[in-house]
Order: structure tokens, then sequence, then C-alpha cells
């Protein structure tokens, strides 16, 4: 994973998420708040997560060079949570998403994680526009989009899904 682009903050490394992360992605996509917000991904298994990352996170990140990253705190290795640029059918520019483990939401890491992947992501790879998607309910995600600098636009739905998601969008 060494080719690709790493970020750090003064409390976090951010990097693209791999097949050892199988287990925290384990944890992460079946915590209440993502089934509830996200959507359940069927990750029953340690194996259904190396899966997933090996097929839905792994080919962006190859033909891309960005895609979801493993959110890590410097001062003990914990893993956090996820956060990553999406190159999404259906989104206009790139979708930024984020996402903590439920012990570790409400200090930051989300914010900080996310803002440096727009001032330094965004450029690195030639990006001129980040967009957000998330559902009416998820308030804290809708806070957080605005306080990254993105406006909300209108209600769109994604192909082969149904669900009506508010998109936030901001020129770079």
């Amino acid at each position: 994973m060494s080719t690709y682009k790493t970020f750090e903050t003064e409390r976090l490394f951010i990097r693209p998420s791999s097949i050892e992360d199988a287990p925290f992605f384990y944890e992460l996509y079946n915590s209440p708040k993502w089934i509830a917000n996200i959507g359940d991904r069927n990750i029953r298994t340690l194996e259904d997560a190396a899966n997933y990352i090996e097929e839905k996170i792994l080919p962006q990140l190859r033909s891309n060079g960005f895609s979801n990253n493993t959110i890590i705190r410097k001062s003990d290795g914990v893993k956090l949570g996820a956060c990553g640029l999406y190159d999404r059918p259906g989104i206009d520019g790139v979708d930024i998403g984020f996402a903590m483990l439920p012990q570790f939401e409400g200090q930051g890491y989300a914010y900080e994680s996310a803002s440096v992947l727009i001032r330094e992501a965004m450029p690195h790879f030639n990006l001129t526009k980040v967009s957000g998607i998330t559902i009416e309910e998820n308030i804290a995600s809708q806070k957080l989009l605005e306080k990254l600098g993105l406006r909300f636009t209108k209600m769109i739905t994604i192909p082969n899904d149904d669900v009506p998601l508010m998109l936030y969008e901001m020129e770079i």
C-alpha cells in the first residue's frame, strides 16, 4: 500500500484501507449507526469483510489512487473509523464519506480526517468538486458536511437504490 497517498494530522494517520483491516471493517460495518445511516453491507464474517475490501475498495484504489481510508489514532494505534473519497455512480464529483466506531464519535476525528482529505487529497488527485450524501435522518452527517464547507443542493437517488438522499456539494 505504500505506493498510495497517506495523510497525517496532529492526532491521526489516514491510510488506504487494506485486507488487514477486515476485523475493523467487520466491527464498523455492523455498528448500529452504520446500518441505520449507511446501510447493511451483509458483512457477517471476517471473510465477508475481507471480500468486501477486495471487491469494493481495492479496485477503486488501484484505478483512481483514492478510495476508503482507515483512520488510526497516533497516540495508541487504535483504528477509529473510516473516511474516503469515492467515485460513486449518480454523484457529480467525488463523494466524501466518513464513519466512526460509536465509542469515538463526537471527538472531532471525522472532521479532522475529512478536512485533510479535502485540503490535501483533492488537489493531489486534481479533483475540483467534492460531494457528500446522507439520509435526512442523519443530522450529525449533515452538520459535518456543512462544517466542511459543503452546501445542500437537492434530493437525489443513486443507481440501484431508491432511498432519497440529501446531496451536498462544494467546488474546490
